[in-house]
């Protein structure tokens, strides 16, 4: 137990037989259980799993999937593990030992104190984190954190696509897990159902580990594209089903007429550049319409975005003597 909760750990697992031994040996004793989810491997990975000791203990329990459900529904398996086991909180590490067990406890404290319903680790912030992730993946991972503030109101979140993550009871209950994404995209997809169930989400500092003998099985190019047009999904998703049918809010309305007027702008521009090409001269009307239709759209995103920021700030909290705590681990 750690300060009186009791802690799971959801490990999804595919092909992981070299890796899952280590995840095992250096999970940290506040660990209660750890859920190992089998993906489906075609390696040995369940064979390691039920040879170590902590499997013949009761400290590991293993789910195996009949049918790959890639990470989002290995994940969604341990979570609903952990939510019928009456677990108080549900920390998510990868079976490829890209996880600092050191950073569990500063994943787990502003759950334990109720300061969030769930938290996720952070590897931008760190001084280290341009040289050690792989640059692909830090501009992409980059990219498509602006892209989930925007879809999921949590606008302070500045790594969405890290796995290292805790929830609580409560945000575990409110969550239809039948329903998450499954794949890669399945943190940005929880982000924005989070917000909508109004719960509190913090970033945690931590640090980024690779060439522990990792095997990534993400496509850079395929999975920008992918997750992006799902967060654009998300996105409209959310505004229905937050601002219209929960709790109306006008600023769907600065939406709409935002997207309205850029789209009719794109139109213009065309026509303008059609026009300048064709009559060697600037079509004053069409260029005048083309520029009020642009600055109305931009202003009107722009409020649009303001009013949602300032409508989930109290969902975006900051964390509280986050250095004392610190300190009194160095100490013990």
């Amino acid at each position: 137990m750690y300060r009186n909760q009791r802690v799971s750990v959801v490990v999804p697992a595919h092909n992981e037989e070299t890796q899952i031994a280590r995840v095992i040996d250096t999970m940290p004793d506040i660990v209660d259980m750890i859920v190992i989810v089998n993906d489906c491997s075609k390696d040995k990975t369940s064979e390691v799993i039920r040879s170590h000791p902590a499997y013949g203990s009761g400290r590991v329990t293993l789910l195996e999937h009949e049918v790959n459900q890639g990470v989002g529904g290995a994940i969604a398996t341990g979570y609903k593990w952990a939510r019928d086991n009456d677990y108080d909180v549900a920390v998510v590490m990868a079976g490829d030992g890209q996880m600092d067990p050191d950073d569990l406890p500063a994943i787990l404290d502003p759950v334990v104190d109720g300061e969030a319903d769930y938290t996720k680790g952070n590897r931008l912030v760190t001084g280290q984190a341009f040289d050690k992730i792989p640059k692909v993946r830090f501009f992409g991972n980059a990219a498509l954190s602006l892209l989930t503030k925007i879809a999921s109101g949590y606008w302070h979140v500045a790594d969405s696509q890290t796995g290292y993550t805790a929830i609580n009871r409560r945000a575990l209950n409110a969550v239809n897990w039948d329903k998450m994404y499954k794949r890669y995209g399945q943190p940005n997809d929880l982000l924005v159902k989070l917000n909508v169930e109004e719960m509190r989400v913090v970033d945690v500092p931590i640090e980024p580990v690779y060439n522990v003998g990792e095997k990534s099985g993400i496509k850079i190019r395929k999975v920008v594209f992918t997750i992006g047009s799902l967060l654009v999904r998300l996105f409209f998703w959310r505004l229905k089903e937050k601002y219209v049918i929960r709790n109306f809010h006008p600023l769907v309305f600065f939406y709409l007429f935002g997207f309205f007027n850029i789209a009719l702008s794109c139109i213009l521009f065309v026509r303008f550049g059609l026009l300048w090409g064709a009559r060697g001269q600037i079509p004053e009307i069409t260029f005048l319409s083309w520029l009020f239709a642009f600055s109305v759209g931009f202003n009107s995103l722009f409020f649009a975005m303001w009013f949602d920021y300032s409508e989930n700030k109290h969902l975006n909290p900051p964390l509280k003597h986050r250095e004392r705590r610190s300190v009194l681990r160095d100490a013990a």
